[in-house]
Parts: C-alpha cells; sequence; structure tokens
C-alpha cells in the first residue's frame, strides 16, 4: 500500500512537514511498514514559497527591497528547476510589515513587489509565479510597475512615487521604460477573488478597511482609483472593472495584468501544477489531507478542494484529517474527500487544541488509519 500525504499547515500549530512525519509514525504504528510519500502543499497564501520550495528541493534568495512605507526591509522568495521563482508580495507589501497604528492605504506602494520580481529577472528567472494575498496595499499596482520601469505622471508631467495617496492625480501612463526582460517572462499571478477595480466589490471598498483605511479615506481612495481605471482604459484600451481579480491586493491585479500581461490563476492550482502533484498520484491507494480548519470555505480554491479533485480525478480516494469543524464542512466530500475527521478528541478551548496539537493530530491519524484497516480486513 503507498500513501502519499498532502495537508496545508495548521495555522498556529502544525507545519505541513510535521503532519506527514505524524502520519506516517502513526500509519506504521496500524499497518506496520508502508509506502509513504509527502509533499507540502499551500494555496497561494501564507506559505505559498515555503511548500513549492520544499516540495521541489529549491532555495531561498533573500534581498533588500523597500516595504509598503518605502523603509528598507528584509524579503524572500523561492527559485527552483534554474528557470522558476515563485513570489508572496506579502514578504515585501504585506500587512504584517506595518504596526498597527501606521497602517494607512493612502501611504502604502507595492515597490518592494516589483524590486522581488526585479531581482529575479537579474538573476535569470523568466517563469515567475506571484502570490499577490495579504497586502498592506492600496496603489493599483503603481508601486510594482514602477519598480519595473513604468512611469506614472500626473497633468504637469511630474513623475508620481506611486504610493495610494497618488491615483487621483494620475494623467498619463509611460511604459516605454518596462524593463525588458519582462516581454520574454511567463508571470502567473495565484488569485483567488474575482473582484474587480473600482466599485463597491472593488479594492478599496471590499478590502481597504482591513489595511486601515477610514470611510473617508476609502472615498478618497475610490476616487483615485476610479481615475486611474479611465487613464488605463483611455491609454491600453483596457476596462480593468471587466477583469476578474483586478482588484487583488489593492489593484496589483491590475499592473500585473495590464503592463506585465501576467496570467490570472487559482492560487492552489498554480501551487499544484509547480509540485506536479498529479504525478506524485501515480500509484497511490490513498491521500491524505487536511487543514486547520472545515468548513464552507475550505470549496473555494483551497488546499484540500484541490487535492480532492485532482486525487478523484485519477481514482485515488482522498481522507480529511482537520483540526477542527465548522458550518457545511462536508460540502468537501463533492469535491473528491471521502470523509472527514478531525484530530480533537473531545471539547476545549482552542488555546489548549493549539498547545496539544501534536498529540491530538497523532491520535486522531491513529484512528483514522484504524478505520482503514478495518475497512482493508472487510474485504479479506
Amino acid at each position: 500500500m503507498k500513501l502519499l500525504f498532502a495537508s496545508d499547515s495548521y495555522k498556529g500549530s502544525l507545519s505541513s512537514e510535521k503532519t506527514a512525519a505524524l502520519l506516517k509514525k502513526a500509519a506504521e504504528e496500524v499497518f506496520g511498514e508502508c509506502e509513504t510519500a509527502s509533499v507540502p502543499v499551500a494555496d497561494g497564501g501564507e506559505g505559498t514559497v515555503d511548500a513549492v520550495i520544499a516540495a521541489e528541493n529549491g532555495e531561498i534568495i533573500t534581498c533588500t527591497v523597500y516595504g509598503p512605507l518605502m523603509t528598507p526591509v528584509q524579503a524572500h522568495y523561492g527559485v527552483f528547476n534554474g528557470k522558476n521563482a515563485v513570489i508572496e508580495m506579502a514578504s515585501a507589501s504585506g500587512l504584517p510589515l506595518i504596526k498597527r497604528e501606521e497602517r494607512n492605504p493612502m501611504n502604502t506602494t507595492t515597490y518592494g513587489t516589483g524590486q522581488l520580481i526585479l531581482d529575479a529577472l537579474e538573476r535569470g528567472y523568466r517563469d515567475i509565479s506571484i502570490a499577490i494575498g495579504g497586502s498592506a496595499t492600496n496603489d493599483g499596482g503603481m508601486g510594482c510597475a514602477r519598480a519595473l520601469g513604468v512611469k506614472f505622471l500626473d497633468a504637469d508631467g511630474k513623475e508620481l512615487e506611486g504610493f495610494g495617496r497618488d491615483l487621483i492625480n494620475v494623467a498619463t501612463i509611460d511604459v516605454s521604460g518596462l524593463d525588458k526582460r519582462i516581454a520574454e517572462t511567463k508571470i502567473t499571478v495565484m488569485c483567488d477573488v474575482t473582484n474587480p477595480l473600482c466599485g463597491p466589490k472593488g479594492a478599496t471598498w471590499t478590502f481597504g478597511a482591513q489595511k486601515g483605511a477610514s470611510v473617508e479615506m476609502q472615498q478618497e481612495l475610490e476616487k483615485g482609483m476610479c481615475n486611474y481605471r479611465d487613464v488605463i482604459k483611455n491609454t491600453f484600451g483596457i476596462d480593468c472593472d471587466t477583469i476578474q481579480g483586478a482588484g487583488a491586493a489593492g489593484g496589483l491585479g491590475s499592473a500585473v495584468k495590464v503592463y506585465l500581461k501576467g496570467d490570472m490563476k487559482s492560487g492552489i492550482e498554480t501551487v499544484l501544477d509547480l509540485i506536479h502533484f498529479d504525478e506524485r498520484l501515480e500509484g497511490v491507494d490513498l491521500v491524505v489531507t487536511g487543514e486547520g480548519r472545515t468548513d464552507w470555505q475550505s470549496c473555494f480554491g483551497k488546499v484540500m478542494q484541490g487535492v480532492g479533485e485532482h486525487a478523484k480525478a485519477k481514482g485515488v480516494p482522498v481522507l480529511g484529517l482537520s483540526g477542527g469543524l465548522g458550518k457545511d464542512a462536508m460540502d468537501i466530500c463533492k469535491h473528491g474527500v471521502c470523509s472527514l475527521m478531525t484530530t480533537v478528541n473531545g471539547p476545549m478551548p482552542i488555546e489548549e487544541a493549539i498547545e496539544r496539537a501534536e498529540e491530538l493530530y497523532y491520535e486522531g491519524a491513529v484512528r483514522m488509519f484504524r478505520f482503514v484497516k478495518t475497512g482493508m480486513d472487510m474485504k479479506k
């Protein structure tokens, strides 16, 4: 029997690698000697770089870039196979890089994300995947594009810096200085939100508040974003309000699409492609996946959905072992997961469950594999 372990990390408690080690130990306790393999998985959010690099035996590149407030920060991205780079924009332009009292999307920029792309280009990487969740920004991606050579000018021809506050003043966009290497680079944007650039479901009104914007700021930023949208439309003939995901990461989705010609793709699908997940399913009898909490959201671009659907397509059954179950958790069974079990063995505070995560996960894995063994024995 061959088992494949492919779980998300359990936020605040267990890494994907740790769950795999515990599953292997539990499987050997129940089945004796058996063949196991594991691959860390992420859905395009936090932990994507680590998961892909671990799966593909890549390396981490660290460099100093400008953070959301244009102060130097240490950021990183991953590289593998000699041509691929995978970037989490949050490493350079993420909300955790700013103190809570400093959060203000009028004053933040994605410039550092552009610097990470530039660094990857300098090192010769021409297949770049960018996870764009967790941003601190609402600059329409101007900062990122500016780092790569695009110029944003006001009505007097003065170059703008690319902060959220500059959106209202954009009059001209000059792409003549865009790094020429972009044209020979495949760029994939990991994006699971479908928000347009402007409007009630756009970048500003959907995500601005969580980045520190007051209602007054949001009104100002929305006016600026609408101006920016109109300049893009007049210059390139592209209406960003018709592009699904253009409003992701404060409008970074629009910039990568318009200036860098990037392709928008589901985060989990991108990760599964990068780690050659379908190939790893060859000869596998059972897949075990899981996450910290499974609920209705798990069916919308999350790890368990992606793993389940890919395994189902190959005819491989999947079991889910999760920290807890929430509303409509069993909906995940419509996506290739056969059944779910929890690691917790009784009512307990979340703090206790996290503190005892390793112990509870191992015991849950043993219970799960005992059920599997019982089914196997019934067939004899």
